[in-house]
């Protein structure tokens, strides 16, 4: 992944909470002259050695998990908040006219070897997981268990589990941190006028990051 090191981030605990809020990955592996790729929420796990892994489930007849003999290398691919930078923001607009158009964005690369798990237990277990992560805080929350137990079982036998043991992390934070201080209070202010969640959202981690540069 292209990173310039102005935009690079490596902090483990910034990166897992982007893959927390994101949740759903592209998850891509090459196999047989071909290019898997499936849009998929993941979980991220800590493993006993002090390392993540990230856990997800398929549907059966998804060809992408049958081409994970050996353990292929993959990468399961987040994406943050991202949003259209003006150059009618800059500061510098006024001063010399030199900007131009672009993009911020986060985006968190999870590189590791992928296997399949054909293990009802363990796919109950993950689908148990990702739903009460997204079910807690709910006024009626639901639970696995609310569905008729032979209906569960025969969903569960359409779906196998994959898992991708990260061997390393790549962050990107492209928020025109290379630029002067000015330039970007004007694009926070600017993304706070935008009508766009994602855009608001950008400007909220800008303003977050300005915070912990003083």
């Amino acid at each position: 992944m292209y990173a310039p090191a102005a935009f690079q981030e490596s902090r483990i605990d910034v990166l897992l909470e982007a893959i927390r809020n994101a949740q759903l990955a592209t998850l891509v592996t090459p196999a047989d002259g071909a290019l898997h790729i499936t849009h998929v929420p993941m979980l991220a796990v800590p493993t006993q050695g002090g390392g993540w892994r990230l856990e997800a489930h398929l549907a059966r007849g998804n060809p992408h998990h049958a081409a994970l003999a050996g353990r292929p290398e993959s990468v399961a691919i987040f994406h943050g908040p991202q949003a259209y930078v003006s150059p009618g923001w800059y500061a510098s607009k006024a001063e010399h006219g030199k900007v131009v158009p672009t993009w911020n964005y986060i985006v968190v690369h999870a590189h590791g070897p992928l296997e399949a798990v054909d293990d009802v237990e363990w796919v109950d277990d993950q689908v148990r997981r990702l739903t009460d992560r997204n079910e807690a805080g709910r006024a009626g929350p639901w639970s696995a268990d609310d569905a008729p137990r032979d209906y569960l079982a025969g969903m569960l036998r359409g779906i196998v589990g994959v898992r991708l043991e990260v061997s390393r992390f790549e962050g990107v934070w492209k928020l025109q941190q290379h630029r002067s201080e000015a330039d970007r209070a004007g694009l926070i202010a600017g993304f706070a006028r935008e009508p766009g969640a994602e855009a608001r959202a950008v400007g909220e981690i800008m303003a977050g990051l300005e915070r912990d540069r003083r």
